[in-house]
């Protein structure tokens, strides 16, 4: 028999501290010769990364101890940080370490080794970055990006392909650092050497485009002495999205690129542009958005199959025969794959997760079509009876047109709410904003909906996994089309009875809390809302107030700023702070190079003026993204506490309650 209790005062066995531990994905999978390796979260260890090995025997060994950070910042959002070589004396590792950005080698198997530098420090602005590498023991050398600060400005930076002596007589000596590309590109990702040795590709991109605007596909020889010759643009332009590039056993060019309007995988032989063919076209995405350098979502096998990550909204893993364009999809509870995947012989590695289970290692054996998993395994710290059970829903927004969402109702097994009574939902506005919500497990979810207060996560107009065209919906139209989608599909969820019509709530981080600000200021649908680590200030944001890679990001979001000014003020929550009436709690890290907290700051200032509720809370040590458990932990409660005094709900169990200054 279920308990009656009103929605949001359920108790529940999921506390912040146990949603913050579970916080984060494995990531950037690969073999070292047969071994499984990987990067793992971990909160409760200052939110460092941790890179894993799986042993033959099976035993996950973390290669290096605490305080090592397998993590790069180039481009700040980061990039693939390590790369392994398989000798007969043991593996190579080479890695970027979070603390001072260089580039180590290690031999984890020899007795007493230790890290050893490979480049050296630079005090200019945010000094030398490494990401992408990628180990030619034979030719005794490193191939990575190099991001090289060249001023004090987030701006004042250049980028190149370079190879690093493995020898580290570069540790102390930029010269030794051998640039390879020249530097007439903004943005590059790392060199792939095809299978001869006698050509490499990469892809190239520059302001104002992000990635999934237009990159181009570059081609060179590989000369005797290893220098580049002969760069040419392959594939791609001002308005194709080239997102990986590989070489087939063959020595063919593989490509992901949405010339059709979805990233698909396309085929052709590298002296021959006009022979690329489309390998399974489709209308889904084979690819995805460029945050990082070095994610991929393709990868060759040598019997000439591909192992793809692949759907629409979702995506699964499959087996793609690029001579029938047959794909078959791997077996397994896993509705979500990570963009990681690697191989090796017949086994193909990736990181998956489910509505049910967190993300994991998974490994397919091609041979006998088996997948299990092989690392990071998801262990059910609490009753799954907890979890929540998600809806895939297709809302109708403004102009009649389409909006994705996932709605999570409250759920738990012992209680329910009066009959009379409809719950609370929160509205969960995702970042990027080209980017989307994953229909996975998240125990910040369940965090809320365990206690009867329900989410719905809106993949809005700009989402990526639709297509091209749904994502170019928010061309220009950043702070319109993401509100109006986020409110229309909140009161939909009111007019047919889903939700309270009264406690709604919306929260977002990075773009997604621009979304959550912008809402509250040109809405008045939402009752409170969680502003992360936002975009506040769009004049600040498009004037050197942010990091390179997205310093003109708003010219296709917002506008040019030099033809329509007026517009960046327009939109600006920082503008319209005035306009805010309801509660908001607002969280920032004191780190953040990409949404500086002066924005932060300076809208509090003005919300302090005009004597608005709200609470703001600044954390020593995080960056854009929090990744500290105590941080998270912290924040979550908090959240839930402004939730519980704007909706009046009394919560069961002790959270600390959230002050409301005015």
């Amino acid at each position: 028999m279920k308990q009656t209790r009103a929605y949001g005062s359920w108790p529940s066995p999921i506390d912040a501290e146990l949603a913050a531990a579970h916080d984060g994905a494995p990531a950037y999978v690969g073999y070292v010769g047969a071994e499984a390796w990987w990067t793992e979260p971990r909160p409760t260890e200052a939110g460092r990364r941790a890179l894993v090995r799986r042993l033959p025997d099976g035993e996950e060994r973390t290669v290096l101890p605490a305080p090592w950070n397998v993590r790069s910042r180039v481009v700040e959002y980061g990039g693939r940080p390590w790369a392994g070589a398989d000798r007969p004396e043991g593996p190579l590792l080479v890695f970027v370490d979070f603390a001072d950005q260089r580039l180590y080698a290690y031999e984890p198997d020899t007795p007493g080794a230790e890290p050893r530098p490979l480049t050296p420090r630079s005090d200019v602005g945010g000094g030398l970055r490494w990401a992408d590498p990628v180990v030619h023991a034979d030719r005794g050398e490193v191939w990575c990006v190099c991001e090289e600060f060249t001023g004090e400005a987030p701006t004042d930076v250049r980028r190149v392909i370079a190879a690093v002596p493995l020898d580290g007589s570069a540790a102390d000596d930029r010269a030794a650092v051998r640039e390879l590309s020249d530097g007439g590109h903004r943005f590059v990702t790392g060199p792939r050497l095809s299978p001869d040795g006698g050509r490499v590709a990469w892809i190239a991109w520059d302001h104002p485009r992000m990635p999934w605007d237009g990159t181009e596909l570059i081609v060179a020889d590989v000369r005797a002495d290893g220098a580049f010759g002969g760069a040419r643009t392959f594939a791609g332009g001002p308005e194709e999205s080239i997102a990986q590039v590989e070489w087939a056993p063959d020595g063919r060019l593989l490509f992901a690129g949405d010339r059709s309007g979805w990233w698909n995988l396309y085929r052709a032989a590298p002296d021959a542009p006009e022979s690329a063919r489309p390998l399974c076209p489709r209308d889904e995405e084979f690819a995805g958005p460029l945050w990082q350098i070095g994610l991929n979502w393709f990868a060759p096998l040598d019997s000439g199959l591909v192992a793809v990550v692949h759907g629409t909204g979702s995506s699964g893993l499959g087996i793609l025969d690029p001579e029938t364009g047959e794909v078959v999809d791997t077996a397994g509870p896993w509705t979500e794959f990570a963009a990681t995947v690697a191989a090796h012989g017949p086994r193909v590695l990736g990181v998956a997760a489910s509505p049910r289970s967190g993300y994991e290692v998974v490994e397919l054996d091609t041979g006998t079509g088996h997948a299990r998993v092989v690392g990071a395994a998801h262990g059910d710290p609490v009753d799954p009876a907890y979890y929540p059970e998600p809806q895939i829903r297709t809302f109708l927004g403004p102009a009649g047109r389409e909006i994705h969402a996932h709605v999570y109702p409250p759920h738990h097994p012992g209680h329910t709410a009066p009959d009379d009574e409809l719950p609370p939902y929160v509205v969960w506005a995702h970042g990027g904003p080209t980017s989307r919500s994953p229909l996975v497990l998240d125990l910040a979810i369940a965090y809320f909906t365990s206690r009867g207060i329900g989410v719905v996560e809106v993949n809005y107009g700009g989402s990526t996994g639709y297509g091209r065209a749904y994502r170019e919906r928010l061309r220009e139209q950043w702070g319109i089309v993401d509100v109006d989608d986020c409110a229309a599909v909140a009161l939909a969820l009111a007019d047919e009875g889903t939700a309270d019509r009264n406690r709604l709530a919306i929260r977002g981080g990075s773009a997604g809390g621009w979304t959550t600000a912008a809402s509250l200021a040109t809405t008045d649908v939402y009752a409170c809302g969680t502003i992360i680590y936002p975009v506040l200030d769009l004049t600040a944001f498009a004037s050197g107030g942010t990091h390179d890679l997205e310093s003109r990001y708003l010219e296709s979001m917002v506008g040019p700023f030099a033809e329509v000014p007026g517009r960046y003020a327009e939109r600006s929550p920082l503008a319209n702070a005035d306009r805010i009436t309801a509660p908001f709690l607002l969280l920032q890290g004191l780190d953040d190079v990409v949404c500086p907290p002066a924005q932060s700051e300076e809208f509090l200032a003005r919300s302090e003026r005009r004597g608005l509720s709200h609470a703001y809370i600044a954390f020593e040590g995080e960056g854009h993204g929090f990744r500290r458990a105590d941080t998270m932990t912290r924040a979550l409660e908090a959240e839930l506490s402004l939730y519980a005094q704007v909706f009046g709900i009394e919560l069961a169990g002790r959270v600390p309650t959230l002050e409301l200054d005015k």
